[in-house]
């Protein structure tokens, strides 16, 4: 029984739509591959799903995930009906679910939990420490590294029961590849598995699906020129590895363009691929410069970002998007801090900034620690291992020996104070503790009133006026965080907390639940507004407009003395590979309407530059 389709198809997607077993749909940005995989799933459900079955939509990120809803939500052919029948999640949801059922047949303890990035990043600090950055490793010390990391990693899963991400795809494989039984029941309950972005499949996230494909039909959705992830062990071969293991019907979409209908930014980023630009003048693509130097670099991306948001404004567009894509980390909160305290006369720019979050995490248990101890005096010792945690993983995988002594410093004089103590001396007045102590104490005579969202921002602020840089630092990073636009649960729980007892008892507990939940939620609005992130971090996401923002090089004396940030490494033709193609077109075809590209007037980027001419 197939869907009654109320607009028109093209010839491939009715091939799909027809075809049965198992199938590679292959497809450019905005060529239709999530929209005919929908329609495929309501087919399916309204025709051989039995009872108590459905469909598996699987997806790497939150973001995909939200965006597969939002497309869902826009066919009219996919009932309420159907909708309840198409499961959407994120493949780490979906691997959590079978650990947490199954786990223990690997040897998992029975009651196990999930260690978060951030909590990842402070249990491998130390011998993370140990090495210099991988980029100045031998392959011989890298491999010993990663096995020493993967040790780790494995002894906290098995002793404590803390399993890390990176270990879901591995467990379920061995769970899916030892038990016939267990492949069984979820091929049972999940007969048909959609797989989207699947270029991006690492090879532990692959012997899942080779254990899934023998009882359930899989479609495989894929863009190989959007592979960006080769650095976690997506391998350029792995449609041929599904072709060779599944034998699928084969469909390419590659010349539909359903997301920038009437521009040409998918033609942009297809010629970016090719190095060679076919067109004078890209419909859709801005190219501006600036002079090399710092402050007229952020003057610049501030003026292009206030006119985009008033041409959207202007035209009326419904929950608008923006984003500023960059290429690199630092960049990211660059601009997010230029943003909101812009040179001159320039205005501030309300947005949201896409960090990697573990410092920011770790600032905000040291805030929820403090709503929790006010009322009810508990041991500082607490607050000093959160602290000394915030600087063990503010890193994240490339923790700073700088971070790491500072988390020695702050606990061995806490420890000194300790002695003092104990031996009945005074505790020495210079000691690095005795402002952490003294801000602890001052917490105590803030007023609280029952209101998370009120008394958060009263510890917050607190401790940015406090005489204390380490929580000054800490108060100026949870910024970087906003917690309570997570949700109302989280703003209910502390609440209900404090009604409860009558006060935040149990408030560190709460936040690290709730961004735990963060990890497996799929109830992310689309992006809206504007939003600053790196460019990797925009692959399955699409905006009405997008402004891509690289560093200027640093000149003196009329030569370039470092070129950091850059979207090419150092700017250097030498340096451009496949992979950076491939994630400057991933950002430029994130756009529906018009991406601009803010470029050095001097030194542009070489990626903008034709082979020929360079």
């Amino acid at each position: 029984m197939s869907l009654q389709v109320t607009f028109k198809l093209t010839d491939n997607q009715k091939a799909v739509l027809a075809a049965e077993g198992h199938l590679l749909v292959q497809g450019g940005p905005g060529s239709g591959k999530t929209t005919v995989s929908i329609l495929k799933a309501g087919s399916i459900v309204k025709g051989v799903l039995k009872s108590g079955q459905c469909i598996l939509f699987l997806s790497f990120a939150r973001a995909s995930v939200s965006r597969v809803l939002e497309a869902i939500d826009e066919e009219d052919e996919i009932t309420r009906e159907i909708k309840r029948k198409i499961e959407v999640d994120t493949y780490h949801a979906f691997f959590w679910r079978v650990i947490k059922t199954h786990g223990y047949l690997l040897g998992l303890p029975r009651t196990i939990g999930i260690l978060t990035p951030h909590n990842e990043a402070v249990a491998l600090s130390e011998i993370r420490n140990e090495y210099k950055s991988d980029n100045k490793l031998s392959q011989k010390v890298l491999e010993e590294k990663k096995q020493r990391e993967y040790g780790a990693r494995q002894s906290l899963a098995v002793k404590e029961g803390k399993v890390c991400f990176d270990l879901f795809a591995e467990l379920v494989g061995d769970l899916l590849h030892g038990s016939n039984k267990i492949r069984s029941l979820i091929s049972n309950a999940y007969p048909v598995i959609i797989l989207d972005e699947f270029q991006d499949t690492a090879p532990d996230q692959w012997r899942v699906i080779q254990a899934l494909g023998r009882d359930s039909q899989l479609l495989a959705l894929a863009d190989p020129e959007q592979r960006i992830f080769d650095f976690i062990g997506a391998d350029p071969a792995r449609l041929q590895h599904f072709e060779k293991e599944f034998l699928p019907s084969k469909f390419d979409l590659s010349d539909e363009n359903h997301r920038s209908k009437g521009t040409d930014l998918t033609h942009f980023g297809n010629d970016v691929l090719k190095g060679k630009f076919t067109k004078k003048k890209y419909n859709g693509i801005y190219v501006g410069v600036f002079e090399p130097n710092q402050n007229q670099a952020i003057t610049k991306v501030i003026t292009e970002t206030l006119q985009a948001r008033k041409r959207l404004r202007k035209e009326r567009v419904k929950e608008w998007s923006l984003a500023i894509l960059v290429p690199t980390k630092r960049m990211t909160r660059v601009v997010s801090s230029a943003f909101r305290q812009p040179p001159g006369n320039l205005s501030k720019i309300d947005h949201n900034a896409t960090i990697d979050m573990e410092a920011a995490i770790l600032a905000a248990e040291i805030i929820a620690y403090l709503l929790q101890s006010h009322g009810k005096k508990q041991n500082v010792a607490e607050l000093v291992n959160l602290v000394c945690s915030y600087y063990r993983g503010k890193g994240g995988s490339t923790p700073s020996k700088t971070s790491i002594l500072e988390a020695v410093r702050i606990d061995a004089a806490f420890q000194r104070v300790i002695e003092f103590r104990v031996a009945g001396k005074a505790a020495p007045k210079k000691s690095i503790f005795m402002p952490i102590e003294e801000a602890y104490e001052s917490t105590h005579s803030l007023v609280l009133t029952g209101d998370p969202d009120k008394d958060w921002t009263t510890i917050r602020n607190h401790l940015d006026n406090v005489n204390c840089m380490r929580l000054n630092e800490i108060a100026n990073e949870v910024r970087n965080i906003r917690l309570f636009d997570r949700g109302t649960q989280l703003r209910e729980n502390l609440s209900k907390n404090w009604r409860d007892v009558g006060r935040y008892s149990d408030a560190l507990e709460i936040v690290r639940q709730a961004f735990i939940q963060e990890h497996f939620s799929t109830s992310t609005k689309p992006e809206s507004g504007i939003v600053i992130m790196n460019m990797h971090k925009a692959k399955g996401k699409q905006f009405d407009e997008v402004i891509i923002f690289e560093g200027p090089p640093r000149i003196v004396r009329g030569k370039i003395v470092a070129n950091t940030d850059r979207i090419v490494r150092g700017n250097i033709r030498d340096n451009v590979d496949d992979q950076t193609r491939q994630n400057f077109r991933v950002s430029v075809t994130r756009a529906k309407r018009r991406t601009t590209i803010l470029t050095p007037k001097v030194n542009p980027c070489v990626l903008l530059i034709p082979k020929e001419d360079d």
